[in-house]
């Protein structure tokens, strides 16, 4: 009689597919090496197939495996959705909420949003995915999601909130040192900083503007934020939101008239959880937040 393996198994396999060994999965667990050990033993023998070979560099998964990592992943997924909607009461603003933002968005404007959300809600817990990575709606990797492209998914309730504007920032230090560009004809002769990969606003700026195409870049992160801490220690000019130059004074926004570029944003969730209360309230806050926040951008150039 087959015996279907537990989850716990699925869960050692996939921790040791991300962590290359036993010894590591069991720390990230906080188990021990042996009943890691056991569960993958017990899960290679339902599967009936070897799942990791040792090696020098650790294990290293086998192709069976491999086939069988999105299937656990999926699992995973399940289960956290799970669990977060089980924490919550139908009658109440508490439980987990999972958000999903991108890396300068989710470190550096949504955590004073979600203070002031907690403050309101004490028995609301967050979990936020600060990544450039886009996580899945649909299938309820997170709950609410701040995109800066359009969903396009059917079933999902979204909200426009506006333009984030984009502009050339730079050190005063730096500028100090090599004098402030006028025109993007002198910008070509200064130190820039870029990415080593294409994004979404950078097509757009380069639509927008087809002289940047002709730019060479002194240093190039695949990082957004990484791009920005460049900016505020001084390598070179780069683009970051206006709205996070706007408070440190030594920051200092250049060509504001001749060059910027609008970053869309969206909050987004699944339309099923409208009716749920915790999501409801920090779908509602997100939105205040970053209404705000573009307000505030907004004001600074104005």
């Amino acid at each position: 009689m087959n015996i279907e393996p537990s989850w716990d198994f699925y869960r050692s396999f996939l921790t040791v597919l991300r962590q290359g060994s036993l010894s590591a999965a069991a720390r990230e667990l906080g188990l021990t090496q042996p009943t890691i050990g056991r569960h993958i033993d017990a899960l290679e023998e339902a599967v009936g197939a070897e799942l990791f070979i040792r090696s020098s560099n650790g294990l290293l998964p086998t192709d069976v495996a491999l086939d069988l990592q999105p299937y656990a992943e999926m699992l995973a997924t399940t289960a956290a959705a799970l669990l977060r909607t089980a924490s919550s009461q139908r009658d109440k603003v508490e439980g987990t909420v999972r958000i999903s933002a991108s890396e300068v968005i989710g470190i550096e404007v949504l955590p004073p949003i979600i203070a002031d959300l907690q403050d309101a809600y004490p028995g609301l817990q967050v979990e936020l995915s600060a990544s450039d990575a886009l996580e899945d709606l649909m299938n309820r990797e997170v709950d609410i999601a701040v995109r800066m492209a359009e969903p396009q998914q059917d079933a999902l309730l979204v909200r426009r909130i506006g333009d984030i504007p984009l502009g050339f920032h730079a050190h005063r230090r730096y500028l100090e040192r090599h004098g402030t560009p006028q025109t993007m004809a002198e910008l070509a002769g200064h130190r820039l900083i870029g990415f080593d990969r294409q994004t979404a606003y950078i097509r757009m700026m380069r639509k927008l503007h087809p002289l940047a195409d002709e730019l060479a870049y002194s240093f190039r992160t695949s990082s957004h934020l990484a791009h920005y801490t460049a900016i505020r220690a001084g390598i070179g000019i780069g683009i970051c939101q206006t709205g996070l130059a706007r408070p440190n004074p030594d920051l200092v926004h250049i060509m504001a008239d001749e060059f910027e570029i609008p970053l869309g944003t969206w909050v987004a969730m699944h339309e099923s959880l409208k009716t749920s209360p915790r999501c409801r309230v920090t779908f509602d806050a997100l939105v205040r937040g970053l209404l705000n926040y573009i307000k505030s951008c907004k004001e600074t150039r104005a």
